[in-house]
């Protein structure tokens, strides 16, 4: 069975960086659609949880528009380990950050890969924290 496990969370004062992990096991990352996800304060349900960035099986990254230029998306198939290193952080970030995998599908399908319902495996969440 996939298994997810996020791990790197903290605290951080804006303009700081952090580095977010999520390994997983029970699956060959190389043949999944990889993301993370987050959930700002008070925002519990999954269906409330945004993309943030995403890692195509062949190493396609896109990024929403509020991190693009901050945020770097990576991964290790070797070690089935997703990265998020998140550079010059803002306030506006703290949340609960999620790491999602989903296999490729066996049909074409033209989603973005950045909505919550897209992915069935997640990761347990971690807390970031910004202070300004």
């Amino acid at each position: 069975d996939e298994e997810l496990v996020d791990s790197g969370g903290g605290s951080v004062q804006a303009g700081g960086s952090l580095r977010l992990s999520c390994v997983g096991s029970g699956f060959n990352s190389s043949t999944y659609y990889m993301a993370w996800f987050r959930a700002a304060p008070g925002e519990e349900r999954k269906m409330e949880r945004k993309g943030v960035a995403v890692i195509s099986p062949d190493g396609i990254t896109t990024y929403g528009d509020s991190v693009q230029g901050r945020f770097t998306i990576s991964k290790d198939s070797a070690s089935n380990t997703l990265h998020l290193q998140m550079n010059n952080v803002k306030p506006e970030d703290t949340a609960v950050y999620y790491c999602a995998a989903e296999p490729l599908p066996r049909v074409k399908y033209g989603g973005s890969w950045f909505y919550w319902y897209e992915y069935n495996y997640w990761g347990q969440g971690t807390q970031v924290t910004v202070s300004s």
